[in-house]
Parts: C-alpha cells; sequence; structure tokens
C-alpha cells in the first residue's frame, strides 16, 4: 500500500477485512491505541493497532492511514446505512459548507474513494508553503481528532453544528493557554506555541473562552480524554513536567471529572511517547523544530543547487560584490550587513531561476544560510583553504 499514489483507501480497506481486530475495541481502548501510535499528539510514529506494516511508510503517509481508521472505526459503531467512504464524504461536504473554500474545488466531485483520499491529503496538508509545514505540522495534526469527534457527532445527529466545533476547538486553546501559563519558567516559545495552535484551528471561533466555559464544553469521555491529552502535550513544550503543570494537569483531571488514575496514566503516556520515538519526530521544542526544519530543507536546498549549477555560477560571475562576499563566506562569518547584501542578491539571482522560486515565498530567507554553505563548493578552488573534496 502507497498512501501517496492513487488506490490506497481501496487497498487499505481490502487488506483489513483480513486484519481487523481493532473493530472489536471498546471506544476507550480504541482511543489509547490512536494515542499509543502518536495520532493523539500528531506525531503519527507508528500504524494505529499495528493494523499494518510501518515498513518505509513516512510519518504523514501513516497520518492519512490512522486518520482513515479511525473513520473506519467511528463508522462501524454507528447505526448509519450509508456506506463508509461515502459517509466521510458527505461529513466533510457539510463542514465544507460551514467553512466555505476549505477544500477548494474538490467538494462537489462524483464521491469515489479517489475523491476521498485527496480530501483526506489537503485535510493534512494545511500549510501548501514548504517553507513553513514543518512548524505547524504537528499542532496541525494533533487537531486531526477534532474530525473524528465531529464526526461521531455528524452520525449520530444526521447533520453537524457549527457551535459544537468552534466550541471544541475555542476550549481547546483556552486549555492549552490554562496550561502554558502554569509554567514556573515561561518562554518566549510559549507564546509561539499558543499561535501554532491558534493558525491550525480549522473554524476559528474569534471569541474567547475562559477556562470555566471550557471546562463546560467538554461533555463526552472521548472529549474529556483528548483535552487531558493535548494539555499534557502542551507541558512538553520544554521536555519537562514542572511541579506546577502537574498540579495543573491534577485540577483538569479533577474538573473534567476523570480518574487520578487517568491522569496519571496520561502524563506517563506523553512521557514515554517522546522518550521512545524522540530521535523521529519532531519535538515541541523551537530548538529541534528549527533543527528539524533546517535537516528537512538542506537535501532540498543541495538539489536545487546541483541541478542549477552552471546556470547559477554564472549569474554569480556576473555580480562582482556577490562573488566577494561569497568568496569571504568560506573563510570567516558575514558582518550583518554583509549578510544583508548576500540575501538581497541571492534573491535577485533566483528570480531569474524558475526552480529555485521557493526562495521567493513568504519565509525563503530562512533557507538562504544552507545557500551560503552550499554555494562555495560552486566556487573554484582557489577560493576555498579548506575545501575537500567529497
Amino acid at each position: 500500500m502507497n498512501p501517496s499514489a492513487n488506490g490506497w483507501i481501496k487497498k487499505l480497506l481490502q487488506d483489513l477485512k483480513k486484519n481487523h481486530h481493532f473493530l472489536s475495541f471498546n471506544g476507550e481502548v480504541f482511543y489509547n491505541a490512536l494515542r499509543t501510535c502518536g495520532f493523539i499528539y500528531g506525531s503519527n510514529a507508528l500504524p494505529v493497532a499495528e493494523v499494518f506494516k510501518k515498513e518505509d511508510l513516512s510519518e504523514e503517509e501513516i497520518c492519512k492511514v490512522n486518520l482513515c481508521i479511525a473513520f473506519l472505526y467511528t463508522h462501524n459503531y454507528s447505526k448509519t446505512d450509508t456506506p463508509f467512504v461515502n459517509s466521510v464524504i458527505d461529513f466533510y461536504s457539510e463542514i465544507n459548507e460551514l467553512k466555505t473554500s476549505f477544500f477548494g474545488g474538490l467538494i462537489g466531485s462524483k464521491k469515489s474513494d479517489e475523491l476521498l483520499e485527496k480530501i483526506i491529503h489537503k485535510r493534512t496538508q494545511i500549510d501548501p508553503n514548504i517553507l513553513t509545514k514543518n512548524f505547524n505540522y504537528f499542532i496541525t495534526n494533533a487537531l486531526l481528532f477534532v474530525d473524528i469527534l465531529a464526526y461521531q457527532y455528524y452520525l449520530k445527529n444526521n447533520s453537524i453544528s457549527e457551535i459544537y466545533i468552534k466550541n471544541l476547538e475555542a476550549s481547546i486553546l483556552a486549555i492549552s493557554v490554562s496550561v502554558l501559563d502554569s509554567k514556573e519558567n515561561k518562554s518566549t516559545y510559549d507564546q509561539s506555541l499558543i499561535k501554532l495552535f491558534e493558525s491550525s484551528l480549522r473554524y476559528q471561533n474569534h471569541t474567547n473562552v475562559n477556562y470555566d466555559d471550557a471546562i463546560k464544553n467538554i461533555n463526552t469521555l472521548q472529549e474529556k480524554y483528548y483535552i487531558l491529552d493535548l494539555a499534557c502535550m502542551a507541558t512538553w513544550s520544554d521536555c519537562i513536567i514542572d511541579s506546577n503543570e502537574q498540579r495543573f494537569l491534577i485540577k483538569l483531571g479533577n474538573d473534567l471529572q476523570l480518574k487520578p488514575l487517568r491522569v496519571h496514566n496520561s502524563i506517563e503516556t506523553i512521557n514515554k511517547f517522546y522518550t521512545t520515538h524522540k530521535d523521529n519526530i519532531v519535538l515541541l521544542s523551537s530548538k529541534n523544530m528549527v533543527k528539524s526544519f533546517y535537516n528537512n530543507s538542506s537535501k532540498m536546498v543541495m538539489k536545487l543547487i546541483t541541478r542549477n549549477s552552471k546556470r547559477l555560477y554564472q549569474e554569480l560571475k556576473d555580480s562582482k560584490e556577490l562573488m566577494v562576499l561569497l568568496t569571504y563566506s568560506t573563510r570567516r562569518d558575514l558582518t550583518p550587513e554583509e549578510s544583508k547584501k548576500v540575501q538581497d542578491q541571492l534573491l535577485d539571482i533566483f528570480k531569474s531561476i524558475p526552480s529555485l522560486a521557493i526562495f521567493l515565498l513568504p519565509g525563503g530567507a530562512l533557507l538562504l544560510p544552507l545557500v551560503i554553505k552550499f554555494i562555495p563548493k560552486l566556487l573554484p578552488s582557489a577560493f576555498d583553504d579548506n575545501r575537500v573534496e567529497e
């Protein structure tokens, strides 16, 4: 099965006929399986309930499959007579009415497995800008379970309420803010995390909900589990749960009328998950997120530069000042003024090379340090005393 190619849903449903043990889980066991694999946290490290082998699937591909399986489980326990694929498409069609143009021209097409594949792909791709995708990807997908809760509501009531979705997401934001406020030592990144939550909400209410009102909006047991686990995830922004945060989580559990054992279990699970998968997922820390961003982007940058090396070198030769500054960059750190000149002149050059147009996107300048890192390899060897041929 290849979730990046057409036909993956049909193949998945066929394979699940042979391995559908997860359909016998009760609601709490299946939710815990979604949490264990990372779906609830927005970091899909494993397939849910091990229904298929991970093999070489990317996190993004696993996320798409886990979302589909969560929909299938929810559909299986409903009383609807509508076939699975049609039911999920109908659900997103009604969501699209609440938030117009979310799925562009997809909704309204003939219902099919292929249409659902496109919807799920777009649902997990909120930000088409590759430069920012790595930063809000994990928050965006941590909110995917909102779709599952909304789908449950839709199947139960044969319609979806805009108020239900807005109240749920507003409550998530309010409680997440309260978690961050409980920190003993607040960092500037805590505010960044709040902004990521805000930008990733699909149905922004644009109204403030306080903590007490947020608690009142949370009714079902799965909603309570989900809110608690998101709160635990938010505490991991600095990779540690301090005493104040623990007290807040205990209070949150009490306010949600959850047993102390469930609160303890949520804390233990988030600790175990991030400790086990720390090398394979983006942790909730600005340092690790930026590091991941640059690691993922460097391959793309190198590929683009290599592909356009001759043309890029010619452009550099025509820009004498830039050539001199790049030469300096192989020997010493550039001053802020010199770095600014390099960025401005490189952007001018990229305008003339279509395949490097990514650098002209908002935030494209973030990649320029990588460009400067690779550009010296294009310069004559005499300019680089420390150059080593690879």
